[in-house]
């Protein structure tokens, strides 16, 4: 059975707020809604106010979608906005009757992982990231995972990437994943590699015109409704920028450490730099920095050209005390493996470009036992007497 925009619409009218007279539909509250591979999307506005004490709304509105018949998933999310339409005119809630108080617990001391939830059978979790688009980091991604695979570990991808995914087209991957009891999605897979993106369950030319919320939610499902089994690392293909999407997942996302990916040119390493100050502020690794791009091989001759310059990522690597992971050249054929869907890491495994991305991931991982370990030592034992 198909699911329509009209049956959805008819299933949320049954939804009522808690205290308030109306449904969500009639009072306005719901957002256009999208359907894909019978996974239904959808956004619901209420004031910024009431956000947190409306959750179960959300969860309601979502339990009514997922038990339509035909409905493989649903994805709903709460807009937070000043102005909340029909929400506006709701009386104020209830006031409860008052509790007693529980004497507040120990704080237990602030770590890392403290508020992040981990995922099931995954090891580790590294962000690729940029501070801006156009640097190839998408490509880094991709061949610094399968670089970690050649060098013998159990790898995924998640394509974090919800308005531009990369990977489909990266890993010549079609079709669309399957389903685990009808409740988590299969990972697609190629090259031995785990793969999850947007771009398997939308058309490559669908636009994606969802607000920030929406697309956290989507980015949850991909990581948390995933069956990607055991895995040492799960790379996660950050979208480009320091935006609001960036920011709660480098927040919400149990993240072992971020390589930042740069051109050589001071414009991308002022970006750069952006990128590397929203995960110290919240407290994510720095594995290193990656300079992508960094000079130019002519094909014909072997002659090697600066484009964009030379070596300024070492310098800012050295300048904020980071580590350098690497430099990658700009040659035809990782442009044109990674069009063909045949990265050059397993197009060209024994070439002078696979040989760079296998050495950048095998310092990225290290650097990762480094902090791993380092974590450890920082950790307060508990002695008892």
């Amino acid at each position: 059975m198909s699911v329509t925009k009209e049956t959805v619409i008819d299933k949320l009218k049954t939804i009522k707020g808690p205290d308030f007279e109306g449904d969500i539909v009639s009072l306005g509250l719901v957002s256009d809604i999208f359907i894909a591979s019978n996974k239904v999307f959808f956004s619901i506005t209420v004031p910024a106010a009431r956000a947190q004490e409306l959750e179960p709304l959300r969860a309601a509105a979502e339990r009514a979608v997922r038990s339509m018949p035909g409905v493989e998933g649903a994805v709903v999310a709460l807009t937070a906005e000043k102005k909340g339409g029909g929400m506006e005119a709701a009386p104020p809630p209830r006031p409860a009757a008052p509790k007693p108080q529980p004497r507040p617990a120990p704080q237990a001391p602030a770590s890392r992982s403290q508020g992040k939830r981990g995922v099931p059978g995954i090891k580790s979790i590294i962000a690729i990231a940029s501070g801006k688009g156009g640097v190839g980091k998408s490509t880094t991604a991709v061949n610094l995972a399968l670089g970690l695979a050649a060098n013998g570990l159990k790898v995924g991808i998640l394509d974090a990437d919800i308005y531009g995914p990369s990977m489909p087209r990266l890993l010549n991957i079609h079709g669309r994943p399957g389903t685990a009891d009808g409740k988590v999605l299969i990972p697609m897979e190629n090259y031995g590699v785990k793969v999850m993106s947007m771009g398997f369950l939308v058309d490559e030319e669908t636009p994606m015109i969802w607000r920030g919320p929406m697309v956290m939610s989507a980015l949850t499902q991909m990581l948390r409704e995933v069956q990607w089994g055991e895995l040492d690392v799960l790379v996660v293909d950050m979208p480009p920028g320091t935006g609001d999407a960036q920011l709660t997942m480098a927040q919400q996302v149990p993240l072992a450490g971020a390589v930042i990916v740069s051109t050589p040119q001071d414009l991308a390493l002022i970006d750069a730099r952006k990128g590397l100050n929203m995960f110290k502020k919240v407290d994510v690794p720095l594995l290193g920095i990656v300079e992508n791009m960094s000079y130019f091989l002519a094909p014909d001759t072997g002659k090697r050209y600066d484009i964009f310059g030379h070596g300024g990522a070492r310098r800012e690597a050295e300048r904020l005390g980071v580590a350098f992971l690497g430099e990658v050249p700009l040659t035809m054929n990782i442009r044109e493996t990674s069009d063909a869907g045949t990265p050059v890491v397993v197009a060209e495994p024994d070439g002078p470009q696979a040989k760079v991305y296998r050495e950048i991931a095998a310092r990225a991982w290290e650097r990762l036992r480094e902090e791993s370990s380092a974590s450890e030592a920082a950790t307060p034992a508990i002695i008892f007497e």
